[in-house]
């Protein structure tokens, strides 16, 4: 058996999209006032957020057979991200448009400008996807409020 590859040498690929994502985060300009987040922004964050939800529904589905405990943590995780990319997908559409016709999701069309800015396909393909695997009662934000 293959002896598992040193963490500095472990998944490149991911390594690389992490600091990809770190030195996005570091050169965001700091301008006063702040810029707020663009469409285009927000439509290449959910992006990011599908992707690496479907990451997790994948290592979630093979650790929970032989470590139930971590699987059902990694589920939890998968869930919660779902919920930040509708979240992000939600914010998407509260932002003003570059159309003055309406911001509601179509998923049936493309979105306004170029047409990488799928948000709308992309956000009901994952929704499919969820559905399979979750309730809604898991999909619900958990809030740690307390209620008297």
């Amino acid at each position: 058996m293959p002896s598992p590859p040193h963490p500095d040498n472990a998944h490149p690929y991911l390594r690389a999209a992490t600091a990809g994502i770190r030195h996005h985060t570091r050169a965001l300009p700091q301008t006063d006032p702040p810029r707020p987040a663009d469409r285009a922004h927000l439509d290449v964050l959910h992006a990011h957020l599908t992707t690496l939800h479907q990451l997790l529904d994948r290592i979630a589905e093979t650790t929970r057979p032989a470590h139930p405990g971590a699987g059902r943590h990694l589920a939890t995780a998968h869930t919660r991200l779902w919920q930040s990319a509708a979240a992000v997908h939600d914010a998407f559409h509260l932002l003003p448009s570059a159309s003055a016709d309406t911001t509601e999701c179509h998923p049936e069309r493309l979105p306004e400008g170029p047409p990488v800015l799928t948000i709308c396909q992309r956000h009901l393909a994952a929704g499919h996807a969820v559905r399979r695997k979750t309730t809604p009662a898991d999909l619900r934000p958990h809030t740690t409020a307390c209620v008297r």
